[in-house]
């Protein structure tokens, strides 16, 4: 028996330890000018960030769990249609969706996590009525602006059976980069379970955690990731909700490595989604070992970052950030990268200009700063964007910049 609390997929009470990055505020907890002119007399809030591996169902869970209000309502200031690369690979699945599905007026398209309608705007010129869930309340309002009927409540059960009674069972559930995010998570699968049609589809995208471990991604643990998955574990998880793992998409660009899950209450699984199965298998995913020294090789990424930068610094070099996103807090705060390493972070997302990265108050400006002040370098944060970003900033690498890209190890890129 552990002594850490039990599974959230399956129950298991056999939760297995592998990585601690200490104590830490929550990622997208940014502070404006007077949440930080207040740390004095209200500090701020940081929880546990330890990471366990569940032998009985291979999910691997953070332990802590925050309250989602306090994630996604409270804090919560990304916005999808700030990445050209993101609403590229949308669009292409909403086309690809209406050709595959022949979707038209006659279908619903659900998407939970919907955020500012990113993706279910592609529906639109097609005449698939289409309908978002979102807690967020700003996101909720900008999809809204776009055309895309949000309803801004948390996913589960109830509010699945409820949207089946008022807009009728969706032939295609999206779910992007949101079933990490949810601590109840068979009731979230249950909602999808419950709204989805007899012959619908509902694909799920998430960070595959192979590529996690096997690139050392630490960063992408964070509060409000609860999960890390892989096929074994999504398989065992939809299968407990009389759904089945029918076929899977990788995309090695995407976030760092992200695969696309497609999940029906029909049994049809492809060839493909049996090789990653078997893949997974073999790679030792489903088995502790796999993980056992991911710990060791993140300190030893720490050390090596550190190294570099301090490094650069003694030289006399001036060095900014590129991304205040929460796998960009993560990275700053456990490596311990404050106002004496880095003078401050650059994103392109309005919303977080003017504000302080949580933890370490590093002071969040427009990416224009980058021309402006032309640091020596750059250290890209959100990495799972570089080539994105090496682009967008040609001028500032024209002018003698270097980027920086911490993961797998840290390297000057060319």
């Amino acid at each position: 028996m552990s002594d850490l609390p039990p599974c959230r997929s399956c129950g298991g009470e056999d939760l297995r330890a592998f990585l601690s990055l200490g104590t830490t505020p929550l990622a997208d907890a940014l502070l404006t000018p007077a949440r930080l002119a207040s740390l004095d007399t209200d500090p701020e809030p940081t929880f546990p960030l330890d990471v366990a591996f569940c032998p009985q169902c291979s999910l691997v869970q953070i332990t802590e769990e925050v309250p989602p209000q306090q994630l996604f309502v409270d804090n919560y200031l990304y916005f999808s249609s700030f990445s050209p690369m993101l609403l590229a690979h949308s669009k292409a699945h909403v086309d690809g969706l209406v050709a595959s599905r022949g979707l038209g007026p006659d279908h619903l398209a659900v998407e939970l996590a919907s955020n500012d309608g990113y993706l279910l705007k592609h529906f639109l010129p097609h005449g698939v009525r289409v309908l978002g869930v979102d807690p967020a309340p700003d996101q909720a309002a900008a999809a809204r602006e776009v055309g895309v009927p949000t309803v801004e409540e948390f996913f589960g059960v109830d509010v699945a059976r409820r949207l089946r009674a008022e807009h009728g069972a969706a032939d295609v559930i999206i779910a992007n980069n949101v079933m990490a995010h949810v601590p109840q998570l068979n009731d979230f699968v249950g909602g999808i379970a419950e709204l989805l049609a007899d012959d619908g589809l509902a694909t799920v995208e998430n960070p595959w955690v192979s590529d996690l471990i096997e690139h050392g991604e630490f960063d992408t643990v964070y509060h409000e990731h609860y999960y890390y998955y892989s096929c074994t574990a999504v398989d065992a998880l939809v299968r407990r909700h009389g759904m089945y793992l029918n076929d899977v998409e990788y995309f090695p660009e995407l976030h760092g490595g992200t695969l696309r899950w497609h999940i029906g209450k029909v049994e049809a699984v492809t060839d493909r989604a049996r090789r990653m199965l078997a893949d997974e298998h073999a790679r030792g995913v489903d088995s502790y070992p796999y993980y056992a020294d991911f710990a060791e090789r993140v300190e030893q990424t720490r050390s090596e970052l550190l190294e570099l930068l301090r490094g650069l610094k003694a030289e006399g070099a001036s060095i900014a950030a590129y991304g205040a996103a929460a796998k960009g807090s993560t990275m700053v705060n456990y490596v311990g990268l404050g106002t004496d390493v880095l003078d401050f972070v650059v994103d392109r997302n309005t919303h977080k200009q003017g504000t302080f990265m949580p933890g370490v108050h590093l002071p969040v400006r427009g990416v224009e700063a980058l021309l402006e002040t032309q640091p020596d370098y750059c250290l890209i944060l959100a990495w799972n964007f570089t080539d994105e970003i090496v682009e967008q900033q040609a001028e500032y690498t024209a002018r003698g910049g270097r980027f920086i890209r911490p993961v797998p190890r840290p390297v000057v890129l060319a």
